[in-house]
């Protein structure tokens, strides 16, 4: 541990007492600041940090209790140390009750006073080291959302303070911006994270499956139930079910997740008896909940139940400092180990400048995509798909095209133009293979053949690898 760079402020009216501690601390090597009193050491306090504080307890204008109970609340990772020349035994138990690291009285000595100190420094030292660890562990446990953006390090505490209860969870945001990343980081996190995470999207599921789907049927229980089914309720039994898009839950289902919350209790359907069940509930939607509830689309008592502590998800467009980092992060996952792929500043630019109305997913596909068509090691601005390329700079939500000209626009040839220009891409990727050109596009091979067609490209590339009914 390295002395000369920890930081002291010596707090003492006696300008007697803040010579003496400060020569002998500069003589240990220490950077010393003094004050006279705690009112002073609240200005030296402000835009500076200290590793150790040692105070006189009676002080004018603000004492030194005073003054602990401000670093207790203000400045948590420094150590204070309280010095008296009116010791009681009851006012030392205080003081370590209220935070303090020690508490010595006057007059003492020197080499109390060192060992004192540097005891104090070890300790802050190991406490650090010790959050260090374990904000480590906690960011290991973040390790599917990307961002370090001021947006995301709140989420990142908002989700550590979450996690350490069982409260119902609602999560909330516009489409793409990892809604179920955010749910598993709260299981992976939490005391019930050896435990099932189960998912479901209730916009997914035909509503007449839905109810078998979370809480189960018996046998026989409708045409076609040849056998009991386990609910997603009753497999998530002690852990964490997530319900992504509630927002799309018919109002049936609303009733019955409802009487499940109230009564932490299912019942399959076809079942006469209920079962218990211990889960912790996490939904998210892209929905405005309260207006649902004011158009009458979704139960207000319902609503109250799932909106116990609520995460808002900033859109990426309010996090562009993690444009850059996301990119990577795709570009490591799209593109195998032993390809080098890098993006330009031209084309890292753009990605930064657009507007991400699909939010991360998007970005996402814009990656992947690129990757797919770049012809060398580096995304250049033109292999950017079109939308991002005459897209607005304003940050708007909304985006678009840039304003028509004066003397309009030909629209079919405009979009002629890039769809021609994106055929010849897929091509040149597939060295001129119209099957594999097709499916990069995710196309069917007659289109591709029609399309190309209709803007005369004559692919050169081996057609061989066509099934016979498909050849031209």
């Amino acid at each position: 541990m390295d002395e000369k760079k920890h930081s002291i402020l010596i707090v003492d009216d006696e300008e007697s007492m803040r010579e003496f501690l400060s020569i002998m601390l500069h003589r240990e090597g220490y950077q010393v600041t003094t004050a006279e009193d705690g009112a002073q050491a609240l200005i030296c306090l402000n835009g500076n940090s200290y590793d150790l504080i040692i105070s006189d307890v009676k002080m004018p204008r603000l004492n030194g209790f005073q003054l602990l109970a401000h670093v207790r609340q203000h400045c948590p990772e420094t150590m204070m140390i309280m010095i008296t020349a009116f010791s009681t035994t009851e006012e030392a138990v205080d003081a370590m009750k209220r935070g303090a690291y020690d508490y010595i009285t006057k007059p003492f000595k020197n080499e109390e006073i060192r060992l004192i100190v540097k005891n104090a420094l070890e300790r802050k030292a190991l406490r650090q080291e010790s959050l260090q660890k374990k904000e480590a562990v906690r960011r290991s446990s973040y390790a599917c959302i990307i961002g370090r953006s001021a947006a995301m390090q709140k989420l990142y505490d908002m989700i550590g303070r979450v996690a350490a209860t069982k409260a119902t969870v609602l999560v909330t945001g516009e489409s793409g911006t990892g809604k179920e990343l955010v749910a598993k980081a709260i299981h992976a996190n939490s005391g019930q994270k050896d435990s099932p995470f189960v998912a479901i999207n209730c916009g997914a599921i035909p509503e007449n499956l839905l109810e078998s789907e979370l809480f189960g049927h018996e046998k026989g229980s409708f045409t076609g139930a040849t056998h009991a089914k386990t609910g997603l309720f009753e497999a998530a039994n002690g852990g964490t079910i997530f319900l992504d898009e509630i927002g799309e839950l018919p109002a049936m289902m609303q009733v019955k997740l409802l009487r499940v919350l109230q009564e932490r209790e299912i019942r399959k359907v076809g079942g006469t008896r209920d079962i218990p069940v211990d889960v912790r509930l996490i939904t998210a939607t892209n929905k405005e909940l309260e207006e649902e509830v004011a158009e009458g689309r979704f139960r207000e008592d319902l609503f109250y139940r799932v909106n116990v502590i609520r995460l808002d998800l900033p859109p990426l467009r309010a996090r562009k400092d993690d444009i850059p980092l996301l990119a990577e992060h795709f570009i490591k996952k799209i593109v195998p180990p032993e390809t080098a792929l890098t993006l330009s500043d031209r084309a890292l630019k753009r990605l930064v400048e657009y507007h991400w109305p699909g939010n991360i997913r998007e970005l996402e596909n814009v990656i992947e995509r690129s990757a797919i068509f770049v012809s060398a090691g580096e995304i250049r601005e033109e292999d950017l798909p079109p939308q991002l390329l005459r897209s607005r700079t304003d940050g708007g939500a909304k985006g678009g095209m840039e304003e028509l000209p004066a003397a309009g626009l030909d629209l079919d040839g405009y979009l002629g133009n890039i769809e021609k220009e994106i055929l010849l891409k897929a091509l040149d990727r597939t060295n001129g293979v119209r099957k594999k050109a097709a499916e990069l596009l995710n196309i069917s091979f007659r289109s591709m053949r029609y399309r190309l067609a209709k803007y005369g490209i004559d692919p050169d590339g081996d057609e061989e690898e066509l099934p016979s009914d498909l050849a031209v």
